[in-house]
């Protein structure tokens, strides 16, 4: 946006205790190739306003696509009969004083621009892991894409406070399926975890190629294998597994607005409660968890909120001990818990809510080798296939792609269909060992879904290996 817009954009700011504007543009655009096929590739670009305002003891918001001065003045009248009908009518009614003036900015770093790869190059790259996908005859399905999104966003407000921001992410996903005997296992490139603030150029340093080939393979070897044995065991979670249990049992528990019950109707509530804050043991000592959207190249990595906060990192976890929530300064307000900033909304239709933004277990001291020889009897698990908790984030049960079995410290044959399950308030209990930065990688998801209406959100999340003592591990069917 030019500067004489947004000089007259200034001018259009209200009279009243307080008021924002956050304007949003957003570009994605998805490139698949799946058996070979091209599919359509699709293009997608919105932008509009969010005006959101708080003026003599009520709460509104206002958006619009129109970004004349017209429309925004429509959005602005919106947002201030908004206010007007909930004056006195709030929950909870922020202290508007208490909101800080920022001022910055915040570019993702990428080295090759995704604009700077013709759509052919990009096609034919996926075409090219198509081949190495489809290795042999029993290879029964198997494709490749490539999504990139950007999102760019001002921020000006009555307190003088004025920030840009532009994140742009990466998500290339490989997927083949092999069959043997009516069996069909699927290998994937971690799920549809590999999602990164980067640039086209991320593409190099990944080896997508060899990466293909040997899923194919794994995929053959797991549609022979034998079924995940049933029993309790140690378990070696992998980190393209550890961030949906990470995810799942930490960052939806802890949310604030979902301890408050503002989620029960949609997506459930939590079981933790405000009085565990500062009392509550979550795990053993050696669980570390922070909040922490300053990490480069992570999904969630950003300057400031979509309320205006400024980011930092902070620990939910310390030592085991439950510190803080997941709460932006309106619920930390409200609580008078301390907050992060982790008020985000998908887009400039959306008012911001308590999301996660970049939540990672922090790395320990042991490598993958000493902990697979710290290991009797026990399995490794890799990559989420399916998941399911309940509706207080307490009792879970996960399944994975693949299942390699640990036998007096070594790794042996590989099983299918693993899966385990536990209860997340004694599963944190039993973590032993957690790996050093050398296993730790820097993953993500571009599609955690929350609120009503229903906002899609990109989530990060860093973890090393992780080991557990004593989880009950079984075979699917």
């Amino acid at each position: 946006m030019k500067e004489d817009f947004i000089n007259q954009v200034k001018q259009l700011l209200p009279d009243v205790d307080y008021c924002s504007f956050r304007f949003v543009n957003q570009f994605v655009n998805t490139i698949s190739v799946t058996r070979n096929i091209v599919e359509p590739v699709t293009v997608s670009e919105d932008d509009g306003i969010m005006v959101s305002i708080i003026n003599q003891g009520g709460i509104g918001y206002g958006s619009s696509s129109d970004l004349t001065m017209d429309g925004i003045k429509s959005a602005i009248n919106e947002a201030i009969e908004w206010s007007k009908f909930t004056k006195n009518k709030t929950t909870f009614l922020p202290d508007y004083k208490r909101i800080k003036q920022v001022q910055g900015n915040y570019f993702t770093k990428e080295e090759t621009n995704w604009m700077q790869v013709s759509t052919k190059d990009k096609i034919d790259y996926l075409r090219n892991l198509n081949k190495i996908l489809k290795s042999k005859s029993t290879i029964s399905n198997w494709g490749a894409s490539l999504r990139y999104k950007k999102i760019e966003t001002l921020f000006i407000d009555t307190n003088d406070s004025h920030f840009r921001q532009r994140i742009s992410f990466l998500l290339p996903q490989v997927v083949v399926s092999a069959a043997h005997k009516k069996e069909i296992q699927t290998r994937t490139y971690g799920g549809h975890a590999h999602a990164r603030q980067v640039g086209y150029d991320f593409l190099d340093t990944i080896n997508l190629n060899q990466k293909a080939a040997e899923l194919s393979e794994e995929s053959i070897q797991l549609a022979k294998s034998p079924n995940c044995p049933d029993k309790n065991m140690k378990t070696l979670i992998a980190p393209d597994q550890m961030i949906l249990q990470l995810h799942e049992s930490i960052g939806h528990p802890l949310e604030l607005d979902r301890i408050l019950g503002d989620e029960r109707n949609y997506a459930g509530s939590s079981f933790v409660t405000l009085d565990m804050f500062g009392e509550y043991q979550y795990g053993s000592k050696c669980l570390n968890v922070t909040f922490n959207p300053t990490l480069e190249s992570q999904l969630a990595t950003y300057n400031y909120d979509d309320d205006g906060t400024e980011a930092s990192k902070e620990y939910l976890i310390k030592d085991g001990l439950l510190v803080r929530p997941i709460g932006g300064h309106i619920s930390g307000q409200r609580t008078g818990l301390d907050y992060v900033a982790c008020s985000r909304a998908s887009n400039w239709n959306r008012p911001p809510i308590d999301r996660m933004g970049n939540i990672n277990i922090e790395p320990g001291n042991y490598s993958e080798k000493d902990m697979i020889s710290s290991i009797d009897d026990g399995i490794l698990l890799e990559t989420n296939n399916s998941w399911s908790i309940d509706d207080k984030r307490n009792k879970f049960q996960f399944s994975c792609e693949k299942g390699t079995l640990i036998q007096n410290g070594e790794l042996k044959g590989i099983v299918k269909n693993p899966s385990y399950r536990g209860v997340t308030e004694n599963f944190w209990h039993n973590l032993t060992m957690i790996g050093n930065k050398d296993s730790q990688k820097i993953l993500g998801t571009s599609n955690c879904g929350k609120g009503e209406p229903n906002q899609t959100m990109f989530v990060g999340h860093s973890t090393p290996m992780c080991l557990f003592d004593n989880i009950e591990v079984f075979g699917g069917l």
